[in-house]
């Protein structure tokens, strides 16, 4: 396994109602661009429900190097990008980004 291979993990959820509609809205924005943004290996999204009607959203994407997060996060590749129709559907957000490094 590549050593330098980066983990780059974000979590937000929806009203369960609204899961499908931002799944969807979600694979034709943040998830496209993941993946044709050089550098990106692969990227996926996870979902869960949760207590009172909430679905939790994790996108998971996994990347060359912090450098090739750049070009799709910026320079400040900590911040979460968000989308115009974010506000609609999430009812929380994590505005911070995690990335792991990949040792397995």
């Amino acid at each position: 396994m590549d050593a330098n291979i980066v983990v780059r993990m974000w979590r937000g959820a929806v009203r369960s109602e609204d899961r499908h509609a931002y799944v969807d809205y979600i694979e034709q924005t943040g998830m496209q661009e993941y993946r044709k943004t050089p550098g990106n290996i692969d990227a996926w999204m996870l979902t869960r429900e949760l207590p009172g009607a909430i679905t939790e959203i994790v996108t998971v994407s996994r990347w060359q190097s912090l450098e090739a997060i750049k070009g799709f996060a910026g320079d400040d590749i900590e911040r979460a990008v968000f989308y115009p129709e974010d506000d609609r559907y999430l009812v929380e957000r994590d505005t911070i980004v995690r990335h792991y490094s990949q040792v397995g």
